[in-house]
């Protein structure tokens, strides 16, 4: 089953299915996926209190941008119907009220699964840090799912909801993603509130949101952010005034690639992200080689320097208390060897605001940086006889992020060979990093070059394809990738029939407009069906995009000038946009 949001509120609408069905349908799934995914699952009864109100609309309400979508939730993060345990059963509390985060989305329509596994206290990049057990990975099985947010991002890849909530602190909401062929927001620190979440490091602590495209991130986000007056680190985000203060990737756009990058050995991943920085480079972006050493150097102060003493002032003395129920690799990281002068604490202040600055500068010379989300993946066993060096590796290109005050977008990008060379892929991401508040120019980005990176072929429509439009429909296994216009080189004629057709031609002697478009990506399969069904004249050939690029689009042949003297067919180009012709109709 699809379950992408966009998919199933169309088959609500469509009536070809209901909540209650596809809720049915993936409690099916979960008792065919691993039992390790869950901490704690509504029962049947339990999710009536949410299926039930949904059935008291005919139609979808604008209010209920989520509705009977369902999702699953860290089991760090409070919901009222379930316990809190952060993967340890001692610490375990039934909260009073349900996080603000998971407030938003229910009230949005969206309908709670359950509590997913984590690494114990949010402490950990593998995942098997849990006394529930360690998650098989979805698409290799005897490798990591990937942690803290472990849980969340395989309900999502086991295809048990259509989104979840996960956290990041180091990396946890990126890390799982890449693991799990999945999209992952970092949000700024503060865009979502933290209230109700068991913190880890609580100055540095954001929630974070798994899903199985950009356009589903970007519902969710748009959703649960909000400023929070009970979290004193929730903050205001400058578009609350305006979306206009969003900031947006500009028509010529910069990425900073690492100076220092770092594979482990693993040269499948190499050659995964070289070919990442080209398709970037083919969807219109310029490679800036950028210093990385200012932000390895802030990255070593999370673990080195005083904010692991903030793990410990979170939970430092419950695991004093109850040293037998904590995961030793867990205790062994947030329990101090020594107590700090209080001056150190001062200086790691002192030194990353240096480093800041140096990096500051750095980001501020591109768009954004682009950078391996991890360096390599690792089987669980290797991990289990060396956690630490392994999990630290896992957080080469994530631990400076929230120290920094950035923003991230991790994407899944091509599979990587296995670096023993054998016909097997790991799955393999990377993540494009902003500046605070830069969460919709990385999304921007991502969708902008999503249809290189998952090998699809980008196909450019005018007409009855568009967004809301009679034949859309029949784009929908297509990743949408951008909106944009034609060079100003064509001539644009509507043919007659039930739809009319926009038939889109090469002007003569400097006669021609620019046009509205949409470019989608389909795969191979998809493209060559799609070609199959357009009817002469048109055809698929080269549509020349106004910042001079060339995309497969539709296009019509000599033989529509002859409909055209035959009055069957209309030249409707001072309109500019099919729509607005159909619209005057």
């Amino acid at each position: 089953m699809d379950l992408r949001i966009s998919t199933l509120l169309n088959a609500y609408r469509n009536g070809t299915t209901t909540p209650r069905a596809v809720i049915e349908n993936i409690l099916k799934e979960m008792d065919k996926a691993p039992s390790q995914i869950w901490i704690s699952r509504l029962s049947r009864e339990a999710l009536e209190k949410y299926l039930e109100p949904l059935e008291n609309y005919k139609a979808i309400p604008a209010d209920k941008p989520l509705f009977g979508i369902p999702f699953a939730i860290k089991d760090n993060i409070d919901f009222e119907g379930l316990e809190s345990t952060s993967a340890c059963p001692a610490y375990a509390y039934k909260p009073q009220k349900s996080s603000f985060v998971v407030s938003r989305l229910i009230e949005a329509g969206a309908i709670p699964l359950g509590k997913t596994n984590m690494d114990q206290f949010a402490t950990g990049l593998v995942g098997v840090r849990s006394p529930y057990g360690s998650i098989p990975n979805k698409f290799v099985p005897e490798y990591i799912s990937g942690g803290s947010s472990s849980g969340s991002a395989a309900a999502l890849a086991y295809g048990l909801c259509s989104f979840s909530l996960g956290t990041d602190t180091a990396g946890s909401g990126r890390v799982p993603a890449a693991f799990n062929k999945l999209v992952g927001i970092k949000p700024t620190r503060g865009l979502l509130s933290t209230s109700g979440v068991i913190p880890a490091c609580r100055s540095l602590d954001c929630v974070s949101i798994f899903a199985l495209d950009t356009n589903d991130a970007q519902e969710v986000l748009n959703i649960a952010q909000g400023e929070d007056s009970e979290d004193p680190y929730s903050r205001e985000a400058p578009w609350i005034h305006g979306e206009a203060n969003r900031t947006r990737l500009p028509e010529k756009w910069a990425f900073g690639v690492p100076d220092k990058l770092e594979f482990f050995g693993n040269e499948g991943y190499r050659k995964a992200f070289e070919k990442t920085v080209q398709a970037f480079e083919k969807a219109g972006g310029t490679k800036v080689i950028i210093p990385f050493e200012p932000f390895l150097k802030a990255a070593k102060l999370l673990y080195e320097g005083p904010w692991v003493f903030e793990r410990y002032n979170a939970v430092g003395k419950f695991i004093e208390e109850h040293p037998d129920e904590i995961h030793p690799v867990t205790k062994s990281i947030i329990m101090p060897k020594r107590t700090p002068h209080p001056s150190e604490v001062f200086e790691g202040f002192h030194t990353l605001q240096a480093y800041k600055k140096i990096a500051d500068k750095i980001i501020s010379s591109v768009d954004f940086l682009l950078t391996p989300t991890a360096g390599t993946i690792y089987k669980t066993a290797d991990v289990e006889k060396n956690p630490i060096e392994l999990n630290s590796n896992l957080g080469y290109y994530t631990n400076y992020m929230n120290l920094l005050d950035y923003s991230a977008l991790a994407i899944p990008s091509e599979d990587a060979f296995c670096e023993n060379g054998n016909t097997s892929s790991l799955p393999f991401g990377v993540t494009l990093v902003g500046k605070a508040f830069d969460d919709y120019k990385l999304l921007d980005a991502a969708k902008k070059v999503e249809g290189y990176l998952a090998s699809k072929i980008p196909l450019a429509v005018c007409g009855a394809h568009l967004k809301g439009c009679p034949l859309h429909k029949e784009l929908s296994r297509a990743v949408f990738l951008e909106a944009t216009n034609t060079a100003p080189e064509y001539k644009m004629l509507a043919l007659s029939g039930p739809i009319p057709k926009p038939a889109l031609i090469a002007a003569s002697n400097g006669e021609g407009q620019s046009f509205y478009i949409e470019i989608y990506g389909l795969s191979a399969q998809d493209f060559g069906e799609f070609v199959k069904r357009v009817p002469a004249p048109l055809s698929i050939g080269k549509v020349k995009t106004i910042d001079g690029r060339f995309v497969s689009g539709f296009v019509a042949d000599s033989s529509v000038l002859e409909l055209y003297r035959k009055g069957k067919a209309k030249d409707i180009s001072e309109y500019g946009d099919w729509r607005k012709y159909r619209n005057s109709l």
